[in-house]
């Protein structure tokens, strides 16, 4: 069984009941989630063996975030355990055209605060195959890129092939110190994930003709986007999400992958939304479980998006579906019938 490891950090998310507004009514949801806890889960759900790797306190919401993975197959038994709290963010869910509002409270979490001499990568990366992380994970402090680079290079002297999902958050760190950060990573990522806007917010690479407000994506600018990526950091493949956002319910959702000779899109999605928030880690999900299947580009594509099509009709970060329902979307059943 093909062996995975996913770092980052996992978050107690909380939010109001359907698309109330914040303490609208007095009842507020937890769940757990967060970048690369989301394509453990995903990947799980696939069959594959993965594990999340994190720091968290021993209390009982620490507790409460290892369970949660645990309960989908994910090994948690590399967890680094201690520190004085988990992260939280707050969710309220936008409708038509009042947008989706995240409000994050993860200052000082035990990740956050965590230190490189923690996490012991050779034992971590024993008969691993693939590693992701993404732009977050070094966004959450100076302590968290030099764990994120020893990661790295831990994992390359073993041969593991590195995905990343560049996935700027301006409210964590600014582009000068992404782009720093990011540069140096970069050298060790063998595929590349970003959307619209990262490549242009982190490196300052952006798709001509292009307005992702205004619900225009020019996708022949997107090969052009995908190749500078891969010349300058050598990267084996580039995948670019393609949304167009009509409104906070409706969004039309593709993506591209250049592998260096074929620049492959994939099907269009129009999507009504349920849940978006996990769209995109549910994509990369896809994309690891494909390649590491040994799917072609185009064949890999489709399923990555599928699977991330299918993310924006469940509630919560996690996506809960099979490989046999992600494929039988990317066969071409998007109908919706009722399943006899």
């Amino acid at each position: 069984m093909k062996k995975v490891v996913t770092f980052g950090e996992i978050m107690l998310r909380l939010a109001p009941n359907g698309y109330y507004r914040f303490f609208q009514d007095d009842q507020l949801q937890a769940t757990f989630g967060g970048g690369e806890a989301n394509v453990a889960v995903s990947l799980a759900n696939y069959g594959l063996d993965v594990a999340f790797v994190t720091k968290l306190p021993t209390h009982a919401i620490g507790q409460s975030a290892v369970n949660s993975l645990r309960k989908y197959g994910v090994d948690t038994s590399k967890i680094v355990r201690g520190g004085d709290r988990v992260g939280i963010y707050f969710l309220e869910n936008g409708a038509s055209q009042r947008g989706s509002v995240c409000i994050y409270d993860r200052a000082h979490s035990a990740i956050a605060e965590s230190q490189p001499s923690e996490f012991d990568w050779d034992s971590i990366f024993e008969g691993v195959e693939w590693f992701h992380f993404t732009g977050i994970t070094p966004a959450l402090g100076e302590n968290m890129v030099e764990t994120c680079r020893q990661a790295c290079i831990a994992a390359k002297k073993r041969g593991v092939k590195i995905s990343c999902d560049l996935n700027y958050r301006g409210k964590l760190w600014t582009r000068a110190e992404a782009q720093a950060a990011m540069t140096d990573l970069c050298q060790y990522i063998d595929v590349c994930i970003a959307n619209e806007e990262d490549a242009k917010d982190v490196f300052g690479i952006e798709a001509e003709n292009t307005d992702i407000y205004g619900g225009k994506l020019n996708k022949e600018g997107y090969k052009s986007v995908a190749k500078q990526l891969a010349d300058k950091f050598g990267f084996e493949k580039v995948a670019i999400t393609l949304r167009t956002s009509i409104s906070a319910n409706d969004n039309d959702w593709a993506a591209m992958l250049y592998d260096g000779e074929n620049y492959c899109f994939s099907k269009e999605y129009h999507l009504h939304i349920v849940d978006r928030v996990g769209g995109g880690d549910s994509f990369g999900g896809g994309l690891i479980y494909s390649l590491l299947s040994g799917k072609n580009s185009q064949d890999a594509i489709e399923f990555a998006v599928a699977a991330s099509a299918l993310k924006h009709s469940i509630e919560g970060d996690y996506n809960m579906v099979t490989v046999s329902e992600v494929e039988k979307l990317a066969g071409g059943d998007g109908s919706g019938r009722v399943q006899r």
